[in-house]
């Protein structure tokens, strides 16, 4: 499936919930208070020690409230992520396309056309998805995107990451505390036709997620799902609190990918690819 990929190191972050304070179930389950901190904290690290070529940024920047103000706290997120010396991509997440729409978050990316999207970069081919979720029935990806998803990995000459907000794998939420009792408002609809034309194409070596505030690995029809937990999510109970600071760094060669999620809410997955042996490796 692979041809040679260069070494790449390239970072995740997601749900970083600028905005007003937010609990569950009667306790604090977001220390949103601390989100600008925790992603400038994250932004030093990686200019100082992970020194990754590409940032993504899994969605959920804000913890939406109102059209104004979330227009301030999306503009503060995307401008303490611009601090990063990588190159910084961005995935539509749910709080935040509650009050904003497409054109608002389009222009904080600095991106025109549409708010999913692909590149290359390093031998390696980068597929965003733009999930939708319908507040408090589903969630969804419009048939005219999975159309374009199945011609862009068709045309696609290096192996594929897909990276999206909402999970398309099929995750046991029974310990979940935001989802035991609502994974239909964090798994996409149409996830196994989906998860048909990512394997359909030969070329997808894992897909990324967030949402679900929590460290998670699935393995579907041959590909890793890899959720990861949230910046600002409290590991206590109750407050005061301690943040997961959580974030991935990602090592991907042509043998495997290995993804550390580091931060308070520790966690490490290695992924050995397949790819055919080369006329050299044939003959030893």
């Amino acid at each position: 499936m692979l041809t040679d990929v260069m070494d790449l190191v390239f970072a995740l972050v997601t749900d970083l919930h600028f905005g007003k304070e937010a609990g569950y179930d009667g306790k604090l389950r977001k220390l949103t208070a601390q989100a600008p901190s925790l992603a400038a904290r994250f932004v030093e690290r990686m200019n100082q020690v992970v020194r990754p070529e590409l940032v993504f940024n899994l969605g959920d920047d804000i913890e939406d409230e109102s059209r104004e103000r979330d227009l301030e706290r999306y503009g503060r997120c995307i401008e303490i992520l611009s601090g990063c010396q990588a190159k910084v991509f961005h995935v539509a997440g749910n709080h935040d396309r509650i009050n904003l729409g497409d054109a608002d978050l389009l222009r904080f990316w600095g991106r025109e056309g549409r708010i999913y999207y692909s590149f290359d970069h390093g031998g390696v081919h980068f597929t965003v998805l733009a999930t939708h979720e319908t507040q408090n029935v589903s969630v969804r990806i419009d048939d005219d995107q999975m159309a374009w998803l199945e011609r862009d990995l068709a045309a696609a000459i290096y192996p594929a990451i897909i990276l999206m907000h909402h999970t398309a794998s099929e995750q046991d939420l029974a310990y979940n505390r935001w989802f035991y009792r609502a994974p239909h408002l964090c798994k996409v609809v149409e996830r196994r036709n989906l998860r048909r034309i990512l394997e359909a194409s030969g070329k997808v070596i894992a897909v990324f997620n967030g949402h679900l505030h929590w460290n998670h690995f699935d393995l579907c029809g041959g590909i890793p799902y890899v959720t990861v937990q949230s910046l600002i999510e409290n590991l206590e109970d109750d407050a005061p609190g301690k943040p997961a600071a959580a974030h991935a760094v990602c090592r991907l060669s042509d043998k495997r990918l290995v993804v550390e999620i580091e931060g308070n809410d520790p966690a490490r997955y290695q992924i050995e690819l397949d790819r055919p042996a080369t006329p050299s490796e044939q003959n030893t």
